[in-house]
């Protein structure tokens, strides 16, 4: 299976896509990985021909997002003829994502391989590739291939009991104005206190949380501790904003908006303590009701800002239709700023959004020679373990009233250095 001479993966790859730049994109990727056979159809009867008349096919790639594709009737034959080893699909929404895994794995008799956000990225299509190919050959003949754990959806039955036991807790990360230090909000990020896995981030739980469409009762319970947070600092007299994730998935539904005003009612908030932050690549295709939704909260006072941006294809004139007051840059930009590409990103981004009329937070900043940099190409907002990291809701109070008795000593890590 694997040829260690000529250090190349001889087996055969079809990519299902029917827009043919993405296609291409795809196909290439896979080929500098040294597959020898990629494959490529553009519409439906291209990739049944070649799943009934190629032989063996050891991973296909599917993209869900592609209407014009009959996904189940191809993964339908593909499972009867048994010739297709593996299947890999990829969206750019993550609950599409999680329930098509759980069809691929209970109605076609075909082995998911792995599944995959937009836009696809290269050391994301180099594990897989190692994944199939080490559990064909053995482990020693294999050392070409990344090493990648496979982890298996966590059972609903411990997801819903953690919610039921307030085990999913709301933590926070400040965001700051660059220049001098001033603290302007925080950012709502989830951590699951699991009996027997410790803490768990996003990256290891959202997956399950999303396949079992528990998605907003997380949230819920996230908007809930977040707002009892605010009152009790208000009290205090610290005003801040807090922002929080929501997908597209989620903005569909009314009654989840109807929830947030509710809560905000209850608490005597106004809506502009809240932002809502959604991915750039979900708003490519929004549906109609979660546009309508974008616009009810804000016209409710609430932010909204385009998370992840930099990382997908947003159309500028979609930026300039919905009424977004930031964006956020992906953090992955400010992981090597001696790069010129990212350094280019990072201008281009300030100024579409000076142009927009927009803020733009950087966030991952996690050393002081990045801050300096950002200082300098201009950027004012941004967050990051540097400054400071997420926190639990009473170490955030805690941290809260050390900021505000001496504002120089705790930010930039200043604190955690003296």
């Amino acid at each position: 299976m694997f040829d260690r001479l000529n250090n190349m993966f001889p087996g055969r790859v079809l990519v299902i896509e029917s827009h043919t730049f993405q296609r291409g994109v795809l196909a290439k990727a896979l080929m500098s990985l040294r597959i020898e056979h990629v494959l490529s159809a553009g519409n439906a009867a291209q990739a049944e021909a070649y799943i009934q008349r190629r032989g063996v096919i050891d991973v296909v790639f599917l993209d869900l997002n592609d209407s014009s594709i009959d996904h189940r009737e191809l993964l339908r034959i593909a499972g009867e003829l048994g010739n297709v080893r593996t299947l890999v699909v990829y969206s750019e929404l993550q609950l599409e994502l999680c329930r098509a895994a759980i069809q691929v794995k209970t109605l076609f008799d075909i082995k998911l391989l792995g599944v995959l956000d937009k836009p696809l990225q290269l050391t994301a299509l180099q594990k897989l590739i190692s994944r199939f190919v080490r559990s064909q050959i053995p482990p020693s003949a294999s050392t070409w291939a990344c090493s990648m754990i496979e982890h298996e959806l966590i059972p609903e039955e411990q997801v819903r009991h953690g919610l039921v036991s307030g085990a999913f807790q709301a933590w926070y990360q400040p965001k700051f104005n660059l220049c001098d230090g001033q603290l302007f909000g925080a950012e709502v990020l989830v951590r699951w206190d699991h009996p027997v896995r410790g803490v768990l981030l996003p990256k290891d739980l959202l997956a399950a949380v999303l396949a079992y469409d528990l998605i907003d009762d997380m949230f819920k319970q996230l908007l809930d501790q977040g707002l009892l947070v605010l009152s009790r600092l208000r009290k205090q007299g610290v005003e801040i904003g807090l922002s929080f994730n929501l997908t597209a998935s989620q903005l569909v539904h009314d009654d989840l908006v109807e929830h947030i005003l509710h809560r905000l009612e209850q608490h005597r908030l106004s809506g502009t303590v809240l932002i809502f932050e959604v991915i750039e690549n979900s708003l490519l295709n929004l549906p109609v009701p979660a546009y309508e939704n974008l616009l009810r909260l804000y016209q409710a006072g609430c932010g909204l800002s385009i998370d992840d941006f930099g990382g997908g294809f947003s159309s500028l004139k979609l930026l300039g239709q919905l009424p977004f007051s930031q964006l956020k840059l992906d953090g992955r930009f400010v992981q090597d700023l001696s790069d010129q590409s990212n350094k280019a990103m990072i201008a281009s981004s300030l100024a579409l959004a000076k142009a927009l009329s927009m803020d733009l937070i950087v966030e991952g900043i996690s050393s002081s020679s990045a801050l300096e940099t950002l200082i300098t190409l201009g950027c004012s907002f941004g967050q990051g373990f540097y400054l400071a990291p997420p926190m639990v809701g009473s170490e955030f109070c805690g941290w809260l009233r050390r900021y505000r008795t001496d504002r120089d000593v705790v930010f930039a890590g200043r604190e955690k250095n003296n």
